[in-house]
């Protein structure tokens, strides 16, 4: 056959027109998870207008700088929350202080330096630990650790900031060391390997490569546990005290936002039932600018 006969045999051929399948299936999909995000966003949009919106009546009364910088939380009068905002800052700053470090740590050792055995009895221990009430965590602090603060520091009780600081690093360990170590885990192990294969000790290994290279991961850790601990309640009102008083010494009674708003929402009205949704948005702009700040800085040393 020539070429001639070939390709009057192709302009003879009937044109194919092509259909243009449609996946259901896969539109299904790409629209159920658009929905799920939109539901998220819309969530938090509804939660922050609802807050704010409550809130509003108390700074119209008392002001912005009279609610965020008072020292005196006297009802019906005064509404500042300035010794609650220091009593969280500094609980959830010393949770972090003693937490983070002992999570990162523990993860390591559980990825990286346990024999597998002993990992594999481990990592259910603190899945355990993750799924303890708050409540429970608070027991155990009323009965152990403010006894034991009294004791050792000669205080009239040993409801202090001390004790909450105690309790909620011991919180916060669970969200950090799983975390952590999924993140550890997850870097390829050729780093490793070819660490080691140039002569480099294990230790250095883990600090100088695998830690560095998790760092996006670990930090994520340390963002949901500071996020628990700004945020813990119940733990936190059976330890601390509750007094609404500027603290002098981590020795003191205080009251964290939580708790204050915990403790007075069931029984306040009007202008104090404003002040307690006005404290909550205060917790939520501390809590956003926090979690805002520290995937900044993550996402400025990955660069």
């Amino acid at each position: 056959m020539t070429i001639a006969n070939i390709e009057k045999s192709i302009k003879d051929m009937p044109l194919l027109k092509s259909k243009k399948r449609i996946d259901w299936r896969e539109m299904f999909f790409k629209y159920l998870f658009m929905l799920s995000a939109a539901i998220g966003i819309l969530s938090l949009v509804t939660i922050g207008y609802f807050i704010f919106r409550e809130g509003y009546a108390a700074f119209a009364y008392s002001g912005v700088t009279g609610i965020i910088l008072g020292t005196d939380w006297l009802p019906p009068a005064l509404y500042g929350i300035a010794p609650m905002i220091v009593a969280s800052l500094v609980s959830t700053a010393g949770a972090v202080v003693i937490g983070v470090p002992i999570g990162i740590l523990t993860a390591i050792f559980i990825a990286e330096v346990a024999p597998r055995p002993l990992a594999s009895f481990i990592r259910p221990m603190i899945e355990l630990l993750a799924g303890i009430p708050s409540v429970v965590y608070g027991f155990f602090g009323l009965v152990i650790i403010v006894p034991l603060i009294q004791d050792i520091f000669d205080v009239p009780a040993g409801n202090t900031i001390l004790a909450g600081i105690i309790v909620l690093a011991v919180m916060i360990l669970p969200t950090v060391i799983t975390i952590s170590e999924t993140s550890i885990r997850a870097v390829p192990r050729a780093y490793k390997e070819g660490s080691l294969a140039l002569g480099a000790s294990s230790m250095f290994t883990i600090f100088k490569l695998i830690i560095p290279a998790a760092r996006s991961g670990i930090m994520t850790g340390v963002i949901l546990g500071v996020a628990r601990a700004l945020g813990e309640t119940m733990a936190i009102i059976m330890v601390m005290g509750n007094s609404p008083a500027m603290p002098e010494g981590l020795l003191e009674s205080a009251r964290t936002l939580t708790a204050n708003i915990a403790i007075e929402m069931s029984y306040a009205t009007g202008i104090h039932a404003s002040a307690l949704y006005a404290t909550g948005i205060v917790l939520l702009v501390f809590i956003m600018t926090l979690n805002g700040a520290l995937l900044y800085l993550n996402r400025e040393r990955a660069r």
